[in-house]
């Protein structure tokens, strides 16, 4: 199959590979699947087209034949405004394909309706609605039907990579090898069992069924989270992220890794130039670029290149149809969304947050729009023949945040991410290269209430009353359980800066958004604003908060920033002795990692304490880490040891179930320890094997152990397929800490 292909130079054919066809048949002649897929688009345009002229007033249908003729109006005006929609967009970018490709929908669909005999239009007003009828019509057929609505984003990519594959110079000839790697955000090993022994991820079924893939377990270290995977999977640099967000001492502010800024910021720091895209690669819908050559709705290079050279967009904004049918759907999602809230309420499914506000349309935009966005960005990729391509859908991960990792609406989610890889599937079959189709995810999700819902108050307030000043000037990430996580916010965010803000301006909406004042608040010296450099200020003392607060998940970090350097626990004693005990007794917290000069990192817990850094086991009193994997000390000692970590960090506690608690307003979480938030997979084609050489014993386990690993035999693998040259396959060596 397309996923598994062999070694670029005399090695089989991969299995279900599309090879070119007879020297001797033209390159413009169809072949009987595309004569089939013309016929199919023709009879749903036309069934789309009829019902909405049936339902809207101000057109109206004369002749049966001018329903047929309509509908050819339609593809033909498709066809050829093609060519010119995508020059326009690569001078315009992406929001300029946006304005065009609408204008463009309207003006065919009003020429089809205006000029076709047979058809009667009276009202200018009324294409607008034909479009959007047609558009859910023709969305509501292909899914009675069974076709992938995401298909219909990329067909004519198809037809038209086929075409080339007939080509007498691509005849017989051997394909270069190539790599896709998907990335379902948030999808635990667990939960992907799960899904296959229900039927939701019949692809990846298949894959692994046929022989053609194996799966596996990596383990996700502590800060469990998106950017710091990414940071991993993409540079091989997850070192250099604490968290989410944390509080940078060097520039007296937050940085936070959805806003496009920030992102460029640590991609700077931590990007060597061998990141796994370099030479020629792209990102899709990532925090960082991996060094790619293109980068479409890449936070860090939102800055400088909004959303990405716009003609990659072209085929969504202009096809008749295919955006004002996302729109629809993206509508459906927002009611669905709604269905499903009401249900967990009035069932009353606990542990459960809300799901109103801003959320619900953010699930609709990410989880309908952005994936179809994403998917034909990818195509383009594939039919490009770009050698490594990287992308992240978060459909699963957004939904299971609000509802819970194995919740049924969260693992219907599943479904729709299937679906995605059976169409790039499809693609990369008639792509130029012969791609390894590779999946893997980033971390998983935990269940559990969150803590401000067990405890009564915020974090932030609970180390208020501990240090006995409740008025202390603070700074906290969310606003307790009504905000969305602001990692959901990130691909919007992306999407917004290409199509709002130009190269150089910040548009960010969501939890994050509001903190921006203090968040860019630098420290200050003599009454005078340092000034920065490259995103960088020197360290000084000044007008910053008297404590700091940020949650990613079930792991919690603090820092009183008024000091230059990380605190220690004989600091935190002499200062506010009730804070570290305090904190460790809360039911909600399981274990406070803090630093002391004595005896190096603690864990503290509420009834003992263990050194993390001492020879052996020395555990006073109950062991902290009892109730957590048997890789908690070395996570927490590797994360209580990064540079920007806090000055404490906190992990919630884990009840006998598994059940964690976020410091966020999520119920579903990722970030610490606990559950299966750390049991990430990868999906890859079983002739590329695991190196065991690279992996650790976890919990009895041999498997792949945090981002860094994963990147490295990613880098491995592209070495053995000849994508990449043999001198550049090892990432750099993590810091030693």
């Amino acid at each position: 199959m397309a996923g598994a292909p062999a070694a670029p130079e005399g090695a089989r054919a991969p299995v279900g590979d599309a090879r070119p066809g007879p020297r001797s048949r033209a390159r413009w002649l169809p072949r009987v699947v595309d004569i089939g897929d013309a016929l199919f688009s023709l009879v749903v345009t036309a069934l789309g087209l009829g019902t909405a002229i049936w339902l809207v007033d101000g057109v109206a249908l004369t002749s049966p034949w001018g329903l047929l003729l309509a509908a050819l109006a339609v593809g033909l005006g498709d066809l050829l405004l093609r060519a010119p929609l995508r020059l326009l967009a690569e001078v315009a970018g992406a929001g300029g394909a946006l304005v065009a490709g609408v204008a463009a929908q309207v003006l065919v669909v009003w020429v089809a309706l205006r000029l076709v005999p047979g058809v009667t239009l009276t009202s200018g007003w009324s294409v607008l609605w034909v479009l959007v009828l047609t558009s859910a019509v023709m969305a509501a057929g292909r899914w009675v039907w069974g076709a992938s609505d995401n298909a219909y984003v990329v067909a004519d990519v198809v037809r038209r990579a086929r075409r080339r594959t007939r080509t007498p110079a691509a005849a017989g000839a051997p394909r270069p090898p190539g790599m896709l790697v998907v990335q379902l955000d948030g999808v635990s090993a667990p939960v992907l069992d799960q899904a296959v022994e229900a039927g939701l991820v019949p692809t990846m079924q298949r894959w692994v069924e046929q022989g053609s893939h194996r799966v596996g377990t990596w383990w996700a270290t502590v800060p469990s989270t998106t950017p710091a995977a990414q940071a991993g999977l993409l540079h091989g640099a997850a070192d250099r992220i604490p968290a989410f967000r944390w509080w940078d001492r060097e520039l007296g502010r937050l940085v936070v890794t959805n806003h496009p800024d920030d992102a460029a910021l640590v991609e700077e720091r931590l990007s060597d130039g061998q990141g796994l895209l370099r030479d020629g690669g792209t990102a899709v819908a990532t925090m960082f670029s991996g060094d790619a050559s293109s980068a479409y709705l890449v936070m860090s290079r939102g800055r400088r290149q909004g959303m990405g050279p716009g003609r990659g967009y072209a085929r969504v904004f202009a096809r008749p149809f295919v955006l004002a049918r996302a729109v629809t759907l993206t509508v459906g999602e927002v009611v669905k969304e709604l269905y499903q809230a009401r249900r967990q309420s009035v069932h009353d499914v606990r542990p459960r947050v809300p799901r109103g506000g801003w959320y619900v349309v953010l699930r609709a935009v990410t989880n309908v729009l952005l994936r179809d966005l994403a998917t034909s960005l990818v195509a383009d990729a594939l039919v490009r023949g770009d050698p490594t391509v990287f992308v992240d859908l978060v459909d699963y991960d957004e939904v299971a945040h609000h509802a819970g990792p194995t919740r049924p609406e969260s693992l219907r989610s599943l479904e729709g991410l299937d679906q995605v890889l059976r169409v790039l599937e499809e693609v990369a079959r008639v792509a130029p290269r012969a791609y390894d189709l590779v999946v893997l995810s980033d971390h998983g999700q935990t269940l559990g209430a969150p803590f401000e819902q067990v405890e009564g108050r915020s974090l932030l307030d609970t180390v208020r009353a501990l240090m006995a000043e409740p008025g202390a000037d603070g700074v906290q990430s969310t606003d307790g359980v009504q905000s969305a996580d602001g990692e959901d916010w990130g691909p919007l965010n992306a999407l917004l800066n290409g199509l709002l803000g130009r190269p150089g301006d910040r548009v960010v909406v969501g939890p994050d958004a509001g903190g921006a004042r203090r968040r860019g608040r630098v420290r200050r010296e003599d009454g005078v604003p340092r000034v920065r450099e490259h995103g960088r200020a020197p360290a000084a003392h000044g007008d910053v908060p008297d404590v700091v607060v940020v949650g990613s998940g079930n792991l919690g970090l603090v820092w009183f920033p008024d000091g230059a350097h990380r605190l220690h626990l004989e600091d935190l004693q002499e200062r506010w002795p009730r804070v570290v005990p305090g904190l460790a007794a809360r039911p909600a917290v399981g274990v406070v990692v803090v630093d002391s000069r004595a005896r190096g990192l603690v864990a503290v817990g509420a009834h003992g304490l263990r050194l993390l850094e001492a020879e052996g086991d020395v555990v006073e009193g109950e062991d902290p880490l009892a109730p957590y994997p048997g890789r908690a000390r070395a996570d927490l000692v590797r994360a209580a040891r990064l540079a920007d970590t806090g000055d404490l960090l906190l992990v919630s506690a884990v009840g006998p179930r598994g059940r964690v608690h976020a410091f966020e307003g999520q119920v579903g979480s990722h970030g610490g320890l606990g559950g299966e938030q750390n049991l990430a997979f990868v999906l890859h084609p079983a002739d590329l094997v695991v190196d065991d050489a690279r992996c650790e014993d976890v919990d009895g386990r041999r498997m792949l152990v945090g981002p860094d690993a994963v990147h490295g035999q990613l880098v491995a693998w592209l070495v053995e397929r000849g994508v990449r040259p043999a001198g550049v396959a090892a990432p750099r060596a993590q810091e030693d800490v």
